[in-house]
């Protein structure tokens, strides 16, 4: 119930349309309840008193109860759905708007088809619970609540009779209510397992295709699906079960207002038609009682999706702004790492007792062995985690007293796998600032080397790149990031790894490009080709997470520590080649 009433409090900017809609379902069910009426009239006064006039009125009556009912049922389901529709925009927005907040950390441990799964298929069973189930809901429970009420007004001791089952038929609808709604909550986490494997397999078609593994891909998403099917069984057979027991139940209450209500008609007490318009409010009951057991079994399905998509939402922010945090003002670029440790999980620290300064303007390059910590300081600086311990200043400003949106609007990242839109090359450029001029975009452009290439294209700036940007090689998206970074002109720039998946000719473009965007900006260059970074001004020797060597790249073959060591390495295996 707190959950529902949770799902229904998204209602209140719609409730004068909800108001009216519930009016339009009452009248509409309210034309249901005046059937057995009918049937009542006509067998007593028309058909046992040959009343003519009588038979007249009850056609007329019945034409435009029918008439009046559909008006009504037209503006109950328009106006439902138009709340449930709304509701359910509101709250999938709400979902993806704390998927935006949540920190990198949130999206490391889960799978990205799980995460697609909470705002498209949890928001999705969602929408059934508030629109068919609900009008539904609200339709039967009248008829139920009006029948009961009819029935009094007909014989209170027939009615006797059939409230005594309802203790029984709530038992029941309480006690399976549980059962469907857990079963509901594994069919939720299967369809999100579903989604997980086809995103894997439809991202990875290339690498699939190249290994051979359609049949294990098949296998695995059988698996996935076949986990599926049984917990939908499962719940299917708990409704199928609960039907018919519910129908029973009634069946016995029929059961016994035919036999004491024959009985009472035998003795004179009410009369025919009266009984038979007990036992169609009787039936009325027992319609309404089994409609709702369904409905109740399907909106414990959909709550048991409303506890994932609340789960998100109420999701706590590890990355979260102080109270009094304040905008980090356009700063010259200076860099200080104080004392830093972080670690991802409890195995150990990443990174150790770091501390370094950077000059504004300053290039320094950080390399080392793989699982050095290197990408870990890119992750930092921007703020995607917290450190453990120790403090990182950006002009004397710690990271942490700042705002969000004010620190990672002046660092600009140019990773090594390069993320581009489905959209046009103009609009994935764009994305760096999104009121640039066109031709500030087109100035980014030929600043990081890809205007020709540009222009070159189907539809030059306006060619659609594709799912992201399949269509390009690796250095003709490298170079649209880059210029995407330009245009955002950041004071700070991470260069994590940027052209250690290009061939030598596509390097070397985009490394000038680089060094064109890095004139003027505190640079950190990341990278395990050392023959990038020679130029640096500092370079910094991370191993296991300590910095082990710093110094210009003669000072540190000099050194003959660990950095001319691997730069022995590498030099020795170009000479090979």
């Amino acid at each position: 119930m707190t959950l529902y009433l949770r799902i229904l409090s998204y209602i209140k900017p719609y409730m004068h349309r909800l108001i009216f809609a519930m009016f339009c379902t009452i009248m509409a069910a309210a034309g249901n309840l005046y059937i057995p009426w009918i049937i009542k009239d006509m067998i007593d006064e028309v058909l046992a008193d040959k009343n003519g006039t009588m038979l007249n009125w009850i056609a007329a009556s019945i034409i435009a109860i029918f008439v009046v009912r559909g008006l009504f049922w037209y503006g109950q389901n328009y106006l439902m759905s138009y709340v449930g529709q709304s509701v359910i925009i509101d709250i999938r927005a709400a979902v993806f708007k704390k998927l935006q907040r949540l920190s990198v950390s949130f999206y490391d441990k889960n799978k990205t088809g799980t995460i697609m799964s909470y705002v498209t298929n949890d928001v999705n069973a969602l929408q059934s619970a508030m629109v068919e189930n609900t009008i539904e809901m609200i339709t039967e429970g009248f008829i139920l609540i009006g029948s009961v009420v009819a029935m009094i007004y007909l014989d209170w001791r027939l009615t006797l009779f059939t409230v005594c089952t309802f203790p029984v038929v709530l038992w029941f609808m309480e006690f399976f209510g549980k059962k469907i709604r857990k079963t509901g909550g594994r069919i939720q986490e299967c369809t999100a397992d579903i989604t997980s494997v086809l995103q894997e397999s439809v991202a990875s078609a290339r690498v699939i295709k190249s290994f051979v593994r359609e049949d294990y891909e098949v296998d695995r998403f059988d698996v996935e699906n076949r986990a599926n099917f049984r917990a939908n069984m499962k719940n299917a057979q708990l409704m199928a079960t609960l039907t018919p027991v519910v129908e029973l139940v009634a069946a016995i209450g029929v059961t016994m207002i035919i036999w004491y209500g024959g009985n009472n008609v035998i003795n004179g007490t009410i009369t025919a038609g009266s009984l038979v318009a007990f036992l169609t409010y009787a039936v009325n009951i027992s319609n309404p009682i089994k409609r709702l057991t369904r409905v109740i079994g399907n909106i414990q399905k959909a709550l048991a999706a409303a506890q994932r998509v609340f789960m998100i939402i109420d999701m706590p922010e590890e990355i979260a702004e102080s109270r009094d945090a304040k905008q980090l003002p356009e700063v010259s670029g200076k860099v200080e790492f104080q004392n830093v440790s972080f670690a991802y999980d409890d195995k150990g620290n990443v990174i150790t007792d770091l501390s370094f300064s950077v000059k504004p303007g300053e290039v320094i390059a950080i390399v080392g062995p793989s699982g050095a910590g290197k990408s870990t300081i890119a992750n930092l600086l921007p703020r995607f985690y917290d450190v453990n311990k120790g403090d990182i200043k950006i002009d004397g400003h710690s990271v942490r007293e700042v705002t969000l949106d004010s620190l990672r609007e002046q660092v600009g990242i140019v990773p090594q796998e390069t993320m581009l839109f489905n959209g046009s090359v103009y609009n994935n450029i764009l994305y760096g600032r999104l009121d640039a001029t066109k031709e500030e975009i087109e100035a980014a452009a030929k600043a990081a080397n890809a205007h020709d290439f540009i222009m070159q294209l189907t539809d030059g700036y306006e060619t659609k790149l594709g799912d992201r940007g399949v269509n390009l090689s690796g250095g003709q998206r490298q170079r649209i990031a880059i210029a995407r970074a330009i245009l955002k002109n950041p004071r700070i720039l991470i260069l994590d790894e940027a052209t250690s998946a290009l061939d030598t000719e596509s390097e070397r473009v985009v490394q000038e490009a680089l060094d064109r965007l890095m004139v003027g900006r505190t640079s950190f260059v990341i990278a395990h080709r050392l023959s990038t970074v020679k130029n640096a001004d500092k370079i910094l020797v991370l191993e296991k997470g300590n910095l082990v060597e710093s110094g210009t790249h003669d000072e540190l073959l000099a050194l003959d520590g660990l950095y001319a060591h691997l730069y022995k390495i590498q030099y020795r295996n170009k000479e090979a080649k």
